[in-house]
């Protein structure tokens, strides 16, 4: 499966980023608690994420992670329409995190993906 994206992305509250930020790691929300991993999304799955789970919510971030600095934490596994979605088996540390930003949209809806600076 070599072909699978080495960059995957989080949504995060604002709160949740700044924890992220604070203590340097993510433990997950109460979602991702619940489940057992942490969920993130593909660039491709990233927008019909954002608005199925996050539908008229504020004040939202976007995490750009970097998989392979999570090693076997990381597991592909089929959830919805069978796609296959990146999940973290521990925490989310942010020195994983290559960019970070704001959520913004594109002229047609897309969810804009952070840039590193």
């Amino acid at each position: 499966m070599t072909d699978l994206p080495l960059l995957a992305y989080k949504v995060l509250t604002g709160p949740q980023m700044a924890q992220l930020e604070a203590d340097g790691v993510f433990k997950g929300a109460a979602v991702d608690l619940a489940d057992g991993y942490i969920h993130l999304s593909t660039e491709a799955q990233l927008t019909e994420t954002v608005d199925k789970h996050f539908a008229g919510q504020d004040d939202l971030h976007v995490a750009a992670v970097d998989l392979a600095a999570l090693g076997s934490a990381v597991n592909w596994e089929p959830s919805r329409g069978g796609q296959l979605f990146p999940h973290i088996y521990g925490d989310l540390p942010l020195n994983a995190v290559v960019a970070y930003s704001p959520m913004e949209r594109d002229q047609d809806g897309t969810v804009r993906l952070p840039i590193a600076s």
